[in-house]
């Protein structure tokens, strides 16, 4: 059976000298999962590889390099769901972790869908999760900009979508979520529904972007649910963000993946960075693709 990944870094405005950092970090993220998938490697454990690789690289908000809250800290989001039972496991305002993806991977594991602050990094040490001293998450770059300006901004998450040879979906997103944030704010990155879902019967979805106007709308269910009823990935993903932006505003972005493996892509930013391979292809594409 054919197999299909495809990861996003973001969707915002992507300035020149950033182009090619998010290409080549995407690239190096979707390879890291199809090596999997090429070995029959699970969706799940592809999804869980291509988002370690965001994690680690400063280029994105996500991990090392995440976004800094108002009082000049890394909180982070994540989740991470799988089609087949839908079974998911997130984490929301983690702090000193190395990989809050692998933590909700855990979560997974356990009578819970979502830990919080705290417990959630109490439990990450329970499951030997990579910890660290939260200020190792601090790139000097987000620091500058955080102490640049006050405004409250940004919308960047990083995610990846899988489908396995054995037709299982899996999909992900993690997120330092947006700068000069309240301490304890959510998106809607770890919430099952809104920033992600993934059903063997539809497909896989990752969302990106303005997580108070997504959760208004739970666009990532929104998004299987037109798969379920006939719509093709990419008809569903433009369908979805064309909706919010009528009804409550703001930007966002979203991967797709449907049962036949077919790609689907759509933001309302002015940019949005993904690379995508599937069984058929010798090697991954990347892009940062301009607003329609």
């Amino acid at each position: 059976m054919r197999w299909a990944i495809i990861v996003h870094g973001g969707a915002h405005t992507i300035t020149v000298d950033k182009i090619e950092p998010h290409k080549a970090g995407c690239l190096r993220a979707v390879e890291a999962g199809a090596a999997l998938l090429e070995k029959e490697g699970s969706a799940l454990e592809a999804v869980e590889a291509a988002i370690r690789v965001l994690e680690d690289d400063p280029t994105f908000n996500a991990g090392f390099g995440s976004m800094l809250n108002s009082e000049g800290e890394v909180e982070m989001d994540a989740a991470i769901m799988e089609g087949e039972r839908l079974r998911a496991g997130a984490v929301a305002s983690i702090r000193g972790v190395r990989h809050p993806i692998s933590v909700a991977r855990h979560v997974m594991d356990t009578h819970h869908v979502l830990l919080s602050a705290e417990g959630a990094r109490r439990f990450a040490q329970e499951r030997g999760a990579e910890l660290c001293d939260p200020a190792e998450l601090v790139h000097e770059e987000q620091r500058r900009e955080w102490e640049s300006s006050k405004e409250v901004r940004g919308s960047d998450t990083v995610g990846c979508v899988a489908l396995d040879r054995f037709g299982n979906f899996a999909a992900g997103t993690s997120t330092g979520g947006i700068m000069h944030k309240m301490p304890g704010r959510i998106g809607d990155s770890p919430l099952i529904g809104l920033g992600l879902y993934a059903d063997n019967s539809a497909g896989g979805v990752s969302l990106t972007g303005d997580g108070e106007s997504i959760m208004k709308l739970a666009l990532a269910h929104r998004i299987t649910n037109s798969i379920c009823n006939g719509e093709d990935a990419d008809r569903a993903a433009e369908e979805a963000i064309a909706s919010m932006a009528r009804r409550v505003g703001g930007e966002a972005g979203c991967i797709v993946l449907d049962r036949q493996g077919r790609v689907g892509v759509a933001h309302n930013a002015e940019n949005l960075a993904h690379a995508y391979r599937t069984s058929e292809m010798r090697c991954a594409t990347a892009s940062v693709q301009k607003q329609r």
